[in-house]
């Protein structure tokens, strides 16, 4: 059983990856949660909680398609490790400024851009080279496993990133990140793959074009990102307000905070483990759509629960669902999608999941001082429900897939 689970872990330069990337993501999520924490601490608005995911994540949504016309264009490691010694740079220069103590909200806010888009072009040339290390029979697999190391990071890397907030002092979680991302730069030198430059397009915008008409003909490719998006902006607000819930609703510090968000990333594990293990090549869909009303229903009752013991439980299976679907909906838009075309199509797909987390954190964040979190989130969680449901019944290819 633990072999079928864990059967991408045969190919070499996949398991090199996975190990470099997992080390990495850890880090970032140390940053993550001294971020979050401080960005409320110093400015006491939840605005400024959602406008800091906003600015990290919107480079995503204004150049990944940029960002794949180019990974389908040069070598996809070289592009990776650019981005990756970008957001190391930010990191270690973030550690710097709370060392010396003259660290403003405003630079905090200017970093998380400047990290949103070296990822707007690392995510595409990372997506697109997971396909390039394994069979494409254990493409599923990858994907499922490439979820698992980075929500496992999700629990490894609040619970050390508390620690060392609340022991060493933030400067220690910015540094500690900027180290991190020579893991994932050793592995990506480490690779024995060869990148093969796509035959295409005189361009960068007939690129672009070129892959937005390939997703234009797959009517169930439509589908599967507007899910992606939809999903993103209903679903992982409850995720980046975790804070505001510690402090708030349950009048609790970092401690809190760090098992809320450990407890979110314990369930994506949980998720991401039973998508590994599923080995039916048909009804992923239908699957995905399942979870979605799951999501949305799971966020409706932390939303609306009081009880701390209650609020875990329902944030586990939250971090278990959400993972489930895009897990799901990954592995069918790659599947879908031929080798020279994969960079452009994963960067659209990377604007729907990864532009619409922005928009749905500033969205909640403007929403959240009028009406207070738990009536942002709960709505939000309706609606997914209310989503689920329509593509179940109004969008039946989808369900076929």
């Amino acid at each position: 059983m633990l072999s079928h689970v864990f059967r991408a872990f045969r190919y070499r330069d996949f398991r090199i990856l996975w190990f470099g990337a997992c080390t990495s993501s850890v880090g970032t999520w140390m940053q993550k949660l001294a971020q979050s924490w401080l960005v409320l601490q110093i400015s006491n608005s939840p605005f400024l909680l959602g406008l800091d995911a906003f600015l990290g994540e919107i480079p995503i949504f204004l150049f990944s398609l940029v960002g794949g016309a180019v990974a389908d264009r040069m070598d996809r490691r070289h592009l990776l490790i650019a981005s990756q010694v970008t957001q190391m740079s930010c990191a270690f220069t973030l550690a710097l400024l709370f060392a010396f103590d003259v660290v403003r909200v405003w630079h905090i806010l200017c970093l998380s851009f400047v990290v949103g888009l070296a990822q707007a072009f690392g995510g595409p040339a990372y997506a697109a080279l997971i396909p390039a290390l394994v069979k494409a029979d254990d493409l599923p697999n990858a994907i499922a496993l490439n979820s698992i190391q980075f929500n496992l990071a999700r629990v490894i890397g609040p619970m050390l990133g508390g620690l060392a907030l609340t022991k060493l002092g933030a400067a220690w979680c910015f540094a500690l990140n900027g180290v991190s991302y020579l893991a994932v730069i050793a592995s990506l030198l480490a690779l024995r793959v060869r990148f093969r430059l796509a035959p295409g397009e005189a361009s960068i915008l007939a690129s672009v074009k070129a892959g937005l008409d390939f997703i234009r003909r797959q009517a169930a490719m439509l589908s599967l990102i507007g899910l992606a998006f939809s999903t993103a902006v209903l679903g992982v607000p409850v995720v980046v307000f975790l804070p505001v819930f510690a402090r708030d609703v349950f009048e609790q510090g970092p401690d809190i905070y760090t098992l809320l968000l450990s407890l979110s990333g314990a369930g994506s594990i949980a998720g991401a483990l039973l998508v590994a293990g599923f080995s039916e090549d048909r009804h992923k869909g239908w699957a995905a759509l399942v979870a979605l009303v799951t999501l949305g229903a799971s966020i409706a009752g932390f939303a609306l629960s009081r009880n701390l013991v209650v609020s875990c439980a329902l944030l586990f299976v939250a971090g278990a669902s959400l993972m489930m679907v895009f897990a799901m909906v990954t592995s069918l838009v790659q599947l879908l999608t031929r080798d020279e075309m994969r960079g452009r199509v994963m960067s659209v797909y990377n604007v729907a999941f990864r532009g619409g987390m922005p928009i749905g954190s500033l969205v909640t964040g403007m929403l959240v001082p009028v009406f207070g979190a738990p009536a942002v989130l709960g709505v939000g969680g309706g609606l997914l429900v209310l989503l689920g449901v329509y593509f179940m019944l109004g969008h039946r290819e989808m369900a076929r897939l």
